[in-house]
């Protein structure tokens, strides 16, 4: 079956810089590279699931610079509808990136249009309703985001939230979400805990469900009366990790929502997310469901040389 899914967030111009050793405080360094690159949390979810084969509808805002009429049209051409995408006035959010050459990356994000969407426009819970599955994250004012949730709870419809950037969230919003998907860094910020399993266990106190996302040591999920299952992730070579954590959500939320057993869709999840650090961007990053099948049965090598940069 296919999976319907919308998506609450954030819609984002990536200006990303490539550097070999990234600035420190008072520092200038010469680029090797400039892009500009269609991203946002909220965007680059929505990005990986359609290319992973989703069902997908975008709930957001851009603005109506020069940018919003570029962001609107990535969304289209990844087969994301974008009749919950609205045009507010002022410039649209943007994302400033510094990327260096190990693929580690530093990021300020401007909201812009993201700041205008507090609540649900007209039309937006029937669009949220007619999904499956609705992806959070927290580059939207918390007042759209706990809307959206209600929203989804209210019809039945499986909330995924992504808690970052990291802050504490209220119990309210925690307690409307199905499957909450932090780093261990967000798990810590919500939990006090820095080891992950513990940041686990107390989340799910909340939420019936935890994926954590190790980096480079997989994910650990955790449900309520279940025992905690270990994923581990795929060693590649990293070019840009930026949206490696979209690019797993959104092709997790296909997976689940395909009906997979989580520990098969957490492994799928997984490749979608290693094939997207061997290449520069965010959304421009992330790999189709051929490519994912292909990678997991072998058939293709994750991290090809691109555009002339080689990673570390």
């Amino acid at each position: 079956m296919t999976a319907r899914i919308a998506v609450l967030g954030s819609c984002n111009m990536d200006l990303v810089a490539y550097v070999p050793t990234a600035p420190r405080r008072g520092e200038t360094v010469t680029g090797t590279a400039f892009r500009t690159v269609p991203g946002g949390k909220g965007m680059n979810q929505a990005i990986a699931a359609a290319r992973a084969g989703g069902d997908v509808l975008m709930i957001g805002a851009v603005g109506d610079d020069g940018f919003g009429g570029g962001l609107r049209a990535a969304l289209t051409a990844a087969g994301v509808d974008t009749a919950g995408l609205r045009t507010a006035t002022g410039p649209s959010g943007t994302a400033h990136i510094v990327v260096d050459d190990d693929g580690g990356n530093a990021i300020v994000v401007v909201p812009g249009a993201n700041g205008s969407v507090a609540g649900l426009a007209p039309g937006d819970e029937d669009l949220i309703a007619s999904a499956d599955t609705l992806l959070l994250q927290l580059e939207l004012p918390l007042d759209g985001v706990l809307a959206g949730a209600r929203a989804a709870r209210a019809h039945g419809v499986r909330t995924v939230l992504t808690p970052a950037p990291a802050r504490p969230l209220p119990e309210e919003l925690l307690r409307l979400v199905d499957l909450l998907v932090p780093n261990e860094h967000e798990a810590q910020t919500l939990t006090g805990h820095a080891d992950p399993g513990a940041a686990a266990r107390a989340l799910l106190d909340l939420v019936p469900e935890v994926v954590v996302t190790l980096g480079e040591a997989g994910s650990l999920y955790a449900a309520r009366g279940a025992e905690p299952v270990t994923v581990p992730a795929v060693p590649v070579r990293a070019v840009d990790t930026t949206a490696a954590g979209d690019t797993f959500t959104g092709a997790l939320a296909v997976a689940s929502g395909e009906g997979r057993p989580m520990p098969d869709a957490l492994a799928w999840a997984a490749a979608a997310a290693a094939l997207s650090v061997g290449r520069p961007g965010a959304s421009s990053s992330m790999p189709d469901r051929a490519e994912i099948d292909a990678f997991r049965t072998g058939a293709a090598h994750p991290v090809p040389e691109h555009e002339g940069r080689t990673a570390r």
